[in-house]
């Protein structure tokens, strides 16, 4: 017997519940059919960012405008350009050879940082052939007078606005920060998201202290950080109409860790660190691993174990709540060795 792999992810039929998110791997095409070619379900590529659309328009003003304040003839002066393709440009030509390369859905990602930008750019990359969009919710409130409300309200808005201006399958990523998560969550959908993707992995910067400089650090995940979303999909999935989706990201890297996001009830389980340290192939062997443990303990499909273990179907619900809590600090036992006075010196 074989498990059937096959599930359905923001309306889209994908042959395995295994998706290569967000990475330099998913945005460049050969390594992207390598990817579907591994048998990902579908693939996500890297966000397109407004910053660096708008760093580029800024930098060629720049260079055009060199001079002028010196040289009156300079201001009448333009290099001839034959074609000037700018960062959204050159995403959704990529998005279009991706497209074209491989036989699995590939989803766009987009995180901008105004409201015109939002719809602006998720229009574009709709009309580039986007199967899916997903939009990154990502921003610091560093201002003390803006209060959480305000933040979710406009957040709120942006969900709105973008599927009123698109009609492909919408999905957001989240960060886990907000105040009452599931409210959040719920009003995500209610505005029109046909999925929320959880969690979002903040970068944070480190300090140099030769150079007393902020220096960006990468760190990929590791699978304990799969415990976040594993709890907050177990109780969002009784909370969300049956069609809406869920998708497990971070800490995901083997095929227990996508039995365990499937048990809790998403639709797909996301990987990202796993396949840029082991590569491509790491997805089959993840799919592999997957359909012969769904064999072994007698599933003939991966829905029939997903939700298995959602806050409404576990024999403790308690346990995804506060309980949790409490069960976790009283289950440390103190290594013996620690307890000896002869340890102690």
């Amino acid at each position: 017997m074989t498990a059937d792999l096959s599930t359905k992810y923001l309306g889209l039929d994908l042959r395995s519940p295994v998706v290569a998110s967000a990475s330099p791997l998913t945005g460049e095409v050969d390594s992207a059919v390598a990817i579907a070619r591994a048998g990902a379900g579908a693939l996500v590529m890297p966000s397109l960012w407004e910053e660096e659309v708008l760093e580029e328009e800024l930098a060629l003003n720049r260079g055009l405008e060199t001079g002028s304040q010196h040289f009156a003839e300079a201001l009448t002066y333009f290099p001839a350009v034959d074609e000037l393709l700018t960062a959204a440009d050159r995403y959704c030509q990529t998005l279009s050879e991706i497209k074209q390369a491989v036989d699995v859905p590939v989803i766009a990602s987009l995180n901008a940082s105004s409201a015109g930008g939002w719809i602006h750019y998720a229009k574009e990359l709709a009309a580039a052939g986007a199967d899916a969009l997903e939009l990154n919710l990502y921003h610091v409130v560093a201002d003390p007078t803006v209060d959480g409300a305000e933040v979710e309200a406009r957040d709120i808005a942006t969900i709105e606005k973008v599927r009123a201006e698109v009609g492909v399958p919408l999905a957001v990523k989240l960060s886990p920060y907000y105040a009452s998560f599931t409210n959040f969550g719920v009003a995500a959908v209610d505005a029109g998201a046909d999925g929320l993707v959880l969690f979002n992995r903040f970068y944070q910067p480190d300090l140099d202290m030769d150079t007393l400089g902020v220096v960006a650090t990468i760190e990929l995940s590791s699978p304990w950080e799969l415990r976040l979303p594993l709890r907050w999909i177990a109780i969002l999935r009784t909370k969300l109409a049956a069609d809406s989706s869920l998708a497990a990201t971070s800490g995901v890297h083997t095929a227990l860790d996508v039995v365990k996001a499937l048990a809790v009830g998403a639709d797909v389980a996301m990987m990202t660190s796993a396949v840029l340290r082991h590569g491509p192939g790491h997805i089959n062997t993840v799919i592999t691993d997957l359909s012969e443990w769904l064999d072994d303990h007698e599933y003939v499909s991966s829905d029939q174990i997903r939700g298995s273990m959602s806050y409404r179907t576990t024999d403790d619900p308690a346990s995804f709540e506060r309980a949790q809590y409490y069960s976790a600090l009283h289950s440390w036992a103190t290594p013996t060795n620690w307890a000896t006075p002869q340890a102690r010196r």
